[in-house]
């Protein structure tokens, strides 16, 4: 139970922190659907062309991810945020300029560059801020940035490109990056800074590598879903894919506050478990049943799902990792992130292209959410006895 004498978990600096990822993601989300829907109509681009602009910005991210959260604990918490927020504002203004999928492709692999430095420096100042036995909660209403501007970014974007065209889409995801630049800037200069950091492990942090790899599992099914809805909605006789981003956002904002502690109290394996079981029959569901009603259920389920996965994964990594090498491990967790997208936005769109049908990336979708769930309960669950990192 809170007491007196308990540190507050949500400050001035802990909501500035959250509301400058809220507009970045929305920036992020909003061009979800409105990629895809650009590359198919103006480019004439394949289901292949369409998953490689998708998912492009994510491998970039992944290749640089481990550098970037090794400097996270040198150069602190701000200057990686405010450095990530400008860098996708530049890369996502050009947008359009050229009408070819290989431009598309090249400023994606730029913004890559900008999210890695930017989800690192503002998740881990998050986790900075709070108390050790309520980093579950923390990362739970941090997380309410990322999965918010991911859920009604795409509603905000494909309403900016039905009613006003692709230009003031690719301008209204410039200005949200440029707001939260003007935010992350007034988080300290010295969080987060490591004066003398101590030798590095490698690439990867190790804390970060098994509740990364669940992650990548369980996202997968959510790619899918963002890349492919947009367009499997005309299939089904709906006009807008909005409502169902809408509805995803509403759900796993509810679940996200007033479920905030559900990590922290049932474990991270039991939450994952249960998040993971939703995902896999969430958007089988949507594979499986071709129709509004099944896009309906299938929202719901993965909605929930998604909302508990990533707290439940994320206090691992950070938990299981020293103060001093935190910005590290939040960089290797982070990089499976990109990796849902960056290899399996692709891989999903291979799906299409050879079966000629968005339901193939969704079962896809469910079943690596499925192998998640197994590796969630073997590997994992096994790799809890084992004792917390320390300093080499």
């Amino acid at each position: 139970m809170k007491t007196a004498d308990e540190p507050r978990l949500i400050t001035p600096l802990f909501a500035l922190i959250t509301a400058s990822g809220l507009c970045y993601f929305l920036a992020i989300g909003s061009l979800l659907p409105t990629l895809p829907r650009y590359v198919e109509d103006e480019l004439s681009g394949s289901g292949f062309e369409v998953g490689l602009v998708v998912g492009a910005f994510a491998v970039s991210a992944a290749l640089v991810r481990p550098l970037v959260g090794r400097l996270g604990d040198t150069l602190g918490r701000r200057t990686m945020a405010a450095a990530g927020a400008a860098i996708a504002a530049v890369s996502i203004a050009p947008l359009g300029l050229v009408h070819a999928v290989w431009f598309l492709v090249l400023v994606r692999l730029i913004t890559g560059l900008g999210e890695a430095a930017f989800f690192v420096g503002a998740a881990t100042a998050a986790q900075d801020l709070s108390p050790d036995h309520r980093r579950g909660e923390a990362a739970s209403f941090f997380s309410i940035a990322i999965y918010g501007g991911l859920a009604f970014g795409p509603a905000a974007g494909e309403w900016i490109y039905r009613n006003h065209g692709p230009s003031a889409e690719w301008t209204f995801a410039t200005v949200a990056c440029m707001i939260s630049l003007l935010l992350a800037s007034f988080i300290p200069r010295e969080l987060g800074r490591v004066e003398n950091p101590v030798p590095r492990r490698g690439l990867l942090h190790p804390a970060a590598v098994l509740p990364g790899s669940v992650l990548l599992l369980g996202l997968i099914g959510f790619t899918g879903f963002a890349a492919f809805v947009p367009l499997y909605v005309d299939e089904i006789g709906v006009d807008d894919a909005g409502p169902f981003f809408f509805a995803y956002g509403a759900i796993v904002l509810t679940v996200r506050i007033f479920g905030a502690r559900i990590p922290d109290r049932l474990g991270a394996v039991r939450t994952s478990t249960i998040a993971l079981i939703s995902i896999s029959t969430g958007i089988g569901v949507v594979a499986a049943v071709s129709n509004v009603t099944g896009l309906w259920v299938g929202t719901v389920l993965l909605s929930i799902g998604m909302s508990l996965l990533f707290p439940a994964l994320f206090i691992l990594a950070v938990n299981n990792a020293p103060a001093e090498e935190r910005s590290h491990a939040v960089g290797t967790f982070s990089l499976f992130f990109d990796l849902s997208q960056g290899l399996g936005a692709p891989v999903l769109g291979i799906l299409v292209t050879v079966f000629g049908a968005e339901q193939a990336a969704f079962a896809g979708g469910a079943v690596m959410a499925v192998a998640g769930l197994v590796l969630a309960n073997t590997k994992l669950r096994a790799s809890l006895a084992e004792p917390v990192i320390t300093p080499a």
